[in-house]
């Protein structure tokens, strides 16, 4: 069952107090900040933005080949921070930052990680945003029939990040590698962006790690739950660790 799965990972993630009543009468609005697995055209982001509902808001800024050096570089992260200051005031802004499969291809990139992280939250906050820290989506490479997933160093760091700032984070590494470990290499694949290709998602694929997101979000924070529309079979596939295909 994945749902004893989700749940622990989650409890310890809640690092800072929920938003004030005055903050949380306002509807969110989430900005996604993040690499491939989050951005248009192989990652969940766009899945995600597309089940907001009740006044809710988002964009995904996600950028296929970033690191977190590259994104504040190449001036997606200043895009990032100008759409949480032009939300405030009419919503509560919460940036979500899922960063890892690049910067940990090199030393240099991977030795910057958590610094950059640590300053992705000072600046949001001081742009009157909410950051919440997500470890990276898993790959779907298996061996043995099990997940075999290089991805933990960059998911350690990150969540040293968030506990030392004291910010926001859910495991969406461990959640997604779970629900994947649970379906098995053969139906995990049907969510391949191509063949061969266990990294990026298609539609449908996106589809389904855009509600896990939504499951782990409203576990940090239960106001969410009226804002993020996920199916209900699908969260009920994701709690029983069954095969879920969205009908598009």
């Amino acid at each position: 069952m994945l749902s004893t799965l989700l749940i622990p990972t989650l409890l310890t993630g809640a690092a800072i107090a929920a938003p004030s009543p005055a903050k949380r009468a306002l509807p969110p609005a989430f900005f996604l900040a993040g690499d491939s697995t989050t951005a248009s055209g192989g990652g969940w982001g766009d899945a995600f933005v597309s089940s907001l509902s009740n006044g809710a808001t988002g964009e995904n800024f996600g950028d296929s080949g970033a690191t977190t050096g590259s994104f504040r570089a190449e001036g997606f992260w200043a895009d990032t921070l100008a759409a949480v200051e032009s939300a405030s005031g009419s919503y509560t802004p919460y940036v979500t930052i899922q960063f890892g499969h690049n910067d940990q291809k090199t030393t240099s990139g991977l030795n910057a990680f958590k610094a950059n992280l640590i300053q992705f939250n000072t600046d949001v906050l001081e742009a009157g945003g909410i950051p919440i820290f997500l470890t990276s989506l898993t790959r779907r490479n298996f061996e043995d029939g099990v997940v075999r997933d290089d991805l933990e160093n960059v998911r350690n760091l990150t969540i040293e990040a968030a506990t030392e700032v004291g910010a926001l984070w859910a495991n969406l590494n461990v959640a997604s590698r779970a629900y994947v470990n649970e379906i098995g290499e053969e139906d995990s694949h049907t969510y391949n962006l191509s063949e061969g290709d266990n990294t990026h998602l298609n539609e449908e694929g996106g589809v389904v790690f855009a509600g896990i997101v939504g499951i782990l979000l409203k576990q940090l924070d239960e106001s969410f739950d009226e804002f993020i529309d996920i199916d209900e079979e699908l969260v009920e596939a994701v709690a029983a660790g069954e095969y879920y295909w969205p009908e598009l």
